[in-house]
């Protein structure tokens, strides 16, 4: 046994592999149940340091050593499952925990990626665990059941997605653009939304952020975590009592009400950030290089893979061709790591394959065969194959990536679909960036073609109405779809359609002159449809800049007074202008959508105390009052 200079036990871990050895020979004993006595005589470097674990300091070491690495192999997909036997006075002096390989009775599916997947795939593969993790609290905590003391149980439950490093290698060397991954993490934690009567896994970054989204599309209600739809329906109470700002000002700042002191919501508290915190999920030691190797070889028994193929997959592409020969030793190196024995030629080794070494030594390419049971983790779980599959779907219809690689992810989501059952794909969405909205393909469409389009649709004051447009651009705007139409078709409009013709424009104050662009939000056009235009139309260009003014131009110039100042939800509006009022702030600002403004009252309503004008108040008590009469009525029928 070793000893430090403390007298302390000392780990040994010679070839910086034990965690391979754990694996090798709980892999070997399958399904056989192993315990910490029979893993310490079996694994070397536990052997070594820890010897029969004949005294108390010596299972505490080790126990401490052991759970380490089970949870190293854990972050890396790889579950070790534990029970403890009935305690029984003659088992006494013996283990009373036992462990073995979770390796899963159901069927894991392969399939082949191409080159051209990667860059994607790892962006969905990225997106998947995130949403993943983020269900972890919500499914300890609504977990009541108290599993009885011999049923095996997985304290540390493994990142999901193994089964894909195993078939897709290189994964890990790929770049997940960073404004992507600032987007994902922020959305820390996730909800079940129902809209019209689809779940959506939605991932947010808090209450008030969740509320936007629910009161952005209308039909839909929070399924859980209860904690979402509680802080949900505090916003919608506080709401029903938002004042008009022309009683507050005229009473003075003496007379603004003291918010009363609300629950924390949960995923606002320091506790929630901490259960809502995502780890990273692409690490680059050797061990985990390892895994990944031993995991890809097993998938792929008796295949052959040149050391330079290996190294490319896996350490990522060479700059020179003495990077590349560097690369090539270390992945020749792991290849013997892998392939070693024991001093005592006994099962305590990672020996996981038998290699056709003369084959390595003359040409450099690796067969490997043997795998101790390990193929039996390659592949993709049905499970989180839907969930990896809504992640490529949602990637593809976001603005989210560049054109390019969202058509690689439509391309992608295809080959994938076929794998999955139908109606086992989640959907999947992130607070602020909105999937392609119902009529998006068909607003693309006429655009392409030049065509007029017959729409309906809901205007910013939710008034429902028909006109006939030509469609110019499609643009996004703060992960919105937006469409500029041209209204004055009139003499290429068919002459059934002439009544939808806008007759009266609005007057641009500026220069005197019609307006005769609309923007619109692709989400409000319920209906769509495209229609022949009678003659070719002579359309201005006009610039997207020129566009987003001509929004707010015709908005409706708003106030509201908060209850403090400094608020991070006031900060972020852009164009607003901020005054001291009492405690809190006196915020002006134009409304380009009345029906958004609506929405943002509510969602923010806990630290709002006066809305103006009172049209926009009374539309915002009314929401709430609806929304809390749906909650109600769902209530009565459970």
């Amino acid at each position: 046994m070793a000893e430090g200079s403390t007298g302390r036990r000392r780990f040994s871990d010679k070839w910086g592999k034990h965690e391979l050895d754990v694996l090798a020979v709980l892999s070997s004993a399958f399904p056989q149940w192993l315990t910490s006595r029979q893993i310490a005589q079996r694994v070397k470097a536990y052997a070594d340091s820890y010897g029969e674990l004949a005294d108390q300091a010596a299972k505490a070491a080790f126990a401490k050593q052991f759970q380490r690495d089970r949870a190293k192999l854990a972050a890396m997909g790889i579950a070790i499952e534990s029970r403890q036997p009935e305690y029984s006075s003659k088992s006494e002096g013996q283990d009373f925990a036992s462990y073995r390989l979770q390796l899963g009775d159901e069927p894991r599916i392969r399939l082949r990626f191409e080159p051209e997947d990667m860059s994607v795939l790892a962006a969905a593969n990225y997106l998947a665990r995130s949403m993943s993790m983020s269900n972890d609290h919500e499914q300890q905590a609504t977990s009541t059941s108290h599993a009885s003391r011999t049923a095996p149980r997985v304290p540390q439950t493994p990142i999901p997605g193994l089964g894909l490093d195993s078939i897709a290698p290189g994964l890990g060397t790929q770049t997940i653009p960073d404004a992507l991954v600032k987007v994902i993490d922020s959305r820390r934690f996730a909800a079940t939304i129902d809209v019209d009567g689809e779940h959506i896994n939605v991932a947010y970054t808090d209450s008030d952020d969740l509320a936007m989204y629910v009161l952005e599309h209308p039909g839909a209600s929070i399924v859980s975590p209860q904690e979402a739809a509680d802080a949900f329906h505090r916003r919608l109470k506080a709401a029903e009592n938002l004042r008009s700002v022309e009683d507050v000002l005229g009473a003075g700042s003496a007379s603004l009400p003291a918010k009363e002191a609300d629950a924390a919501d949960p995923d606002e508290a320091e506790n929630g950030k901490a259960h809502g915190k995502k780890s990273s999920f692409q690490t680059g030691s050797e061990v985990d290089r390892r895994l990944r190797l031993m995991l890809f070889l097993s998938a792929h028994l008796g295949e052959e893979f040149s050391l330079e193929e290996l190294a490319i997959r896996f350490i990522g592409k060479a700059k020179t061709p003495e990077e590349l020969k560097k690369s090539v030793n270390v992945i020749h190196k792991d290849i013997n790591t892998l392939t070693t024995v024991s001093d005592d030629g006994e099962m305590a080794g990672s020996q996981f394959f038998d290699i056709d070494w003369s084959l390595l030594d003359a040409e450099g390419i690796v067969s490997a065969t043997n795998s101790l049971g390990l193929e039996r983790l390659a592949g993709i779980s049905p499970q989180y194959l839907s969930m990896l599959t809504a992640s490529v779907s949602y990637l593809a219809h976001s603005p989210l990536l560049p054109d390019a690689q969202r058509a690689q992810a439509e391309n992608l989501y295809h080959r994938l679909h076929q794998h999955v059952k139908p109606g086992q794909t989640p959907w999947l969405s992130l607070t602020g960036y909105e999937l392609e909205p119902h009529n998006f393909g068909t607003v693309k469409r006429a655009i392409n073609a030049g065509s007029l389009l017959d729409m309906t649709y809901t205007d910013g004051a939710g008034n429902t109405r028909r006109r006939l447009v030509a469609p110019v651009k499609i643009y996004v705007d703060e992960g919105v779809y937006y469409v500029a139409v041209w209204t004055d078709v009139a003499k290429a409009a068919p002459e059934d359609k002439l009544n939808l013709v806008l007759r009266n424009p609005a007057v641009n104050k500026a220069n005197g002159k019609p307006r005769t662009w609309q923007v619109l939000r692709i989400a409000r056009i319920e209906q769509a449809r495209l229609v022949e235009p009678t003659t070719t139309l002579d359309i201005p260009d006009m610039p997207l800049s020129e566009l987003r003014k001509w929004s707010f131009d015709n908005g409706t110039a708003a106030t509201f007074i908060t209850d403090a100042k400094d608020s991070v939800f006031v900060k972020n509006l852009p164009g607003a202008t901020v005054e001291p009022y009492g405690d809190g702030e006196k915020v002006d600002l134009i409304v380009s959508s009345d029906s958004w403004f609506v929405a943002f009252c509510i969602a923010h309503a806990r630290h709002i105390v006066a809305v103006a004008p009172e049209t926009l108040r009374s539309m915002i008590v009314a929401r709430a009052q609806r929304e809390l009469s749906v909650v109600a009525h769902d209530d009565d029928t459970d």
